[in-house]
């Protein structure tokens, strides 16, 4: 499985940004994906997750601002994100996770098996 992210870019604070992921294999449907972000000099974080059922998971920091969605036939993968604050700006990474995994803790209770080359958003006045 491969995945490719994109829309990133600059937004003032309060904007919003929509980022999607293209998952390129046929059973895409059945996977867990997530979006994880990073920061330089931070650590890794998980930001969102859904599964193949369309359980969906959230970090504290982005829940009601951002919404992880899927599209089956489309084999898509999107995050939309509102009131963006400058704490949010990273690369973004979409991962693919094993197939049947739970999306738990803003990631997904499984097997990683893809992530793509990020996206930078950028969130600042």
């Amino acid at each position: 499985v491969q995945v490719v992210e994109s829309g990133g870019g600059s937004v003032r604070p309060g904007g919003s940004l929509s980022l999607s992921c293209v998952i390129s294999k046929y059973t895409a449907s059945t996977y867990c994906m997530s979006w994880w972000r990073q920061a330089p000099g931070k650590e890794r974080e998980g930001v969102a997750s859904i599964d193949s059922d369309g359980g969906t998971s959230y970090a504290d920091s982005v829940k009601g601002r951002f919404t992880i969605s899927r599209d089956h036939a489309k084999n898509t993968l999107s995050l939309q994100m509102n009131n963006l604050k400058p704490e949010d700006s990273a690369k973004y990474y979409c991962a693919a996770w094993a197939p049947l995994a739970s999306a738990v803790d803003a990631s997904c209770d499984g097997d990683l098996e893809a992530w793509g080359q990020g996206t930078l958003v950028t969130v600042s006045s």
